[in-house]
């Protein structure tokens, strides 16, 4: 009577069979012997710990283990006192001197690198030659360089003046350089409209050798100076 009254009601309430495993967690029983092999267990072996190689890695950049002595090898005593050490002769007129100032001193104040002059405008410059235009352009190299090697050991030392003065003159420089760019360009345009011309003209011979005569006229300055004479007695008479 009992499986009839609780029977049906037990079996609808159980869950799936594939639940089952979740509902019963398996416990592992301890065990009071070990399994392992004595084999197996690590020992240490002294032969290798005294392996004059051994802790010296290439992949590691470990180095010797033994002491290095260096009393075969004399080393040098430093000279603390600077009157006593030796002078390196320095040329005065080096390329290198030129990153500085005539003075030689690697920063300059602000007041010192402010006291400049306006850059050169297109008008001055188209007066200037090829060399001064040449001369000009490689100073302000000179100049754009020097300004940078004080702006980097400004930035090296954290100084934190002098970084304003030094864009200003800077940008001055660059104005100079583009006003010579600019003169450039206006004679290579000149010089080429002037190349087509001669082209074009007749009396103009362009391979001709150095030293020769390149412009030869097709008519002589002695026919073109003579007067008509003629002209003017026919004038008259009438």
């Amino acid at each position: 009577m009992a499986n009839s009254r609780f029977g049906a009601t037990a079996i609808k309430n159980c869950p799936p069979v594939f639940l089952a495993p979740a509902l019963f967690p398996y416990r592992q029983t301890p065990k009071f012997f070990s399994t392992s092999s004595p084999v197996s267990q690590r020992t240490t072996r002294k032969k290798h710990a005294r392996h004059p190689n051994r802790g010296v890695s290439a992949l590691r950049r470990t180095g010797l283990r033994h002491r290095v002595e260096m009393d075969r090898f004399p080393l040098p005593t430093p000279v603390l006192d600077p009157e006593k050490r030796s002078k390196v002769a320095v040329d005065e007129k080096h390329g290198l001197w030129g990153f500085f100032r005539l003075d030689k001193k690697a920063l300059s104040t602000p007041e010192e690198t402010a006291a400049f002059g306006r850059p050169w405008v297109v008008e001055e410059l188209r007066h200037k030659s090829w060399e001064d235009l040449h001369s000009l352009w490689w100073t302000c190299c000179k100049e754009r360089n020097l300004l940078a090697t004080q702006a980097y050991e400004r930035e090296r030392l954290k100084a934190g003046y002098g970084d304003a003065e030094i864009m200003d003159r800077n940008r001055a420089v660059r104005q100079t350089q583009r006003a010579i760019k600019h003169t450039l360009t206006e004679r290579y345009y000149a010089f080429e409209d002037a190349r087509r011309v001669a082209v074009a003209d007749p009396e103009v011979d362009l391979e001709a050798e150095p030293g020769t005569q390149a412009y030869i006229p097709v008519y002589s300055d002695e026919t073109a100076l003579e007067p008509d004479y003629s002209v003017a007695r026919r004038e008259s008479s009438q």
